[in-house]
């Protein structure tokens, strides 16, 4: 097949040129039987390409059927595949199977619009948001939700994590939002409410779970697993909650979240006009559910993690990679851990030795002020008793000395001090002997026992001999006659 160019080149030597076939076929470079055939051609036309025989497939004759066994009923492959076999199909199965997707009718998800009754039920979920700064770490920013089912009066909170401390204080926080409990929650299947699904069994409850709701007199309803939209309320409220809240916020530092979370509830949440139901969850919430939730009990639930733990010899509980003091008295033993979303609390039996604030930091050292000043009162202590008894055995009146001292004295360990660092100066014999004298004299300070051995230590020049030159000078002592006029009496 040549090109258009090359005919009219071809014509244009055989007709013009009057060359031949060799010739043109030689100057143009073609074969000489392609010169030929297109030099007898009166125009050029392009080859026409011969259409491929279409190869029919042994599905194609049982394609009809196959859709009208699919509308009357939503058939599987396979079993499609067994009935076109009685019927004559000599066709693979992959060929049906990739079929068969193509036609089959699409099936939408259908599902129930449920229904509660005021106060009969509350969905709660968590939700997840990036992480954000705590001190010197980043953690990540969880917020838990609740629904309630009939107003759609909404409750969320922010924490810095899921643990079951937290589950559970979110629970409280919100029942004391509401003002009362709702007689179902409906939860997940998350490991801080349902431990286990077995297969045609009743779900295995957290045991901590349940008697939280034991306390606060509601009943647990578990979904079924991967049946999100049996608990759709709070899945959507989980989405509102991070398009409309938390969407296009800055989010530089965890502690005003929750009082800007509050403010959004107060007046943008629960008082808008809801899609569904077409008045405000606050409304729906005051006039007809609020009456209907069971009342608070009387005394919060103790939701913290207890577990044992042990204090270091540096007066230090490790919690979280974080070190918490202790009284010195506690150094070393085991202590009863009571680690709640707020509090860390130490506990000696059943007696409270030390209360800290959580901190979600990492590495951090908390230490209270009072077990630092117990710790340095005691080494004070016990310094002073170690200058006392080296004070004591200076001499036998020692101890006299002592309370001499402390009865006229205000500053008794001062001069005890003193006179302790004066025996490692000039000896404890030579104190010891200045203490006798001076509790002899009566004289109680530091200062009369420092006087008394500088003195004692002090070196007096002895007299000189009297050296005469001569012998006679012994007995020829001349001595002026004394004059006694100033002892005369005047007449």
């Amino acid at each position: 097949m040549i090109d258009y160019q090359s005919f009219c080149q071809i014509r244009q030597l055989r007709d013009e040129a009057h060359l031949t076939i060799t010739q043109i076929a030689a100057q143009l470079g073609l074969h000489r039987q392609t010169v030929a055939v297109w030099a007898k051609r009166p125009r050029y036309e392009r080859r026409q390409s011969v259409p491929a025989r279409r190869r029919v497939s042994k599905l194609e004759a049982f394609k009809p059927a196959i859709q009208r066994l699919l509308a009357t009923h939503a058939y599987t492959a396979a079993q499609l595949f067994a009935r076109l076999r009685e019927q004559g199909y000599a066709g693979g199965y992959t060929i049906l199977k990739t079929y068969v997707r193509t036609v089959r009718p699409p099936r939408a998800a259908a599902f129930l619009t449920l229904h509660f009754a005021p106060g009969q039920c509350a969905q709660v979920d968590w939700g997840s948001w990036g992480s954000i700064r705590v001190g010197n770490t980043r953690r990540r920013l969880s917020f838990f939700a609740l629904v309630l089912g009939h107003s759609r009066q909404l409750y969320v909170e922010f924490t810095l994590g899921q643990s079951q401390e937290q589950w559970l204080a979110c629970h409280e926080h919100a029942f004391e939002y509401l003002g009362g409990v709702p007689a179902e929650v409906m939860v997940d299947n998350c490991k801080t409410a349902v431990l286990a699904r077995p297969a045609g069994a009743a779900p295995v409850f957290n045991p901590t779970y349940a008697d939280f709701a034991r306390h606060y007199g509601f009943t647990i309803k578990a979904c079924a697993p991967r049946r999100p939209q049996q608990k759709g309320r709070v899945e959507n409220a989980v989405g509102y909650i991070k398009k409309n809240f938390l969407a296009g916020l800055e989010l530089t530092d965890f502690a005003p979240l929750g009082p800007a979370a509050r403010i959004w509830l107060d007046t943008v949440a629960n008082v808008r006009l809801h899609g569904e139901t077409q008045r405000r969850p606050v409304d729906l919430f005051r006039e007809e559910e609020r009456p209907k939730l069971r009342p608070l009990p009387a005394a919060a639930y103790d939701a913290a993690l207890i577990r044992p733990v042990r204090a270091t010899s540096r007066c230090r509980v490790v919690v979280e990679t974080n070190r918490y003091s202790v009284p010195p008295a506690q150094a070393g033993q085991l202590l009863t851990l009571k680690l709640s979303a707020e509090w860390v609390r130490l506990f000696a039996g059943e007696r409270l030795v030390a209360a800290h604030l959580r901190s979600y930091e990492k590495r951090q050292d908390v230490e209270h002020p009072d077990h630092v000043q117990t710790l340095l009162h005691e080494r004070s202590e016990a310094r002073h008793q170690r200058l006392l008894l080296a004070f004591l055995a200076l001499s036998a009146h020692a101890p006299a000395y002592h309370e001499q001292l402390a009865e006229r004295r205000l500053n008794l360990r001062h001069h005890v001090q003193k006179i302790v660092a004066l025996a490692e100066i000039y000896g404890a014999a030579a104190i010891g002997r200045a203490l006798d004298d001076a509790h002899a004299l009566g004289a109680y300070s530091c200062e009369y026992i420092a006087n008394l051995v500088e003195q004692r230590q002090r070196l007096t020049p002895e007299p000189g001999a009297l050296h005469l030159t001569r012998a006679s000078d012994l007995l020829a002592l001349e001595l002026p006659p004394p004059d006694l006029s100033p002892y005369r009496s005047s007449p």
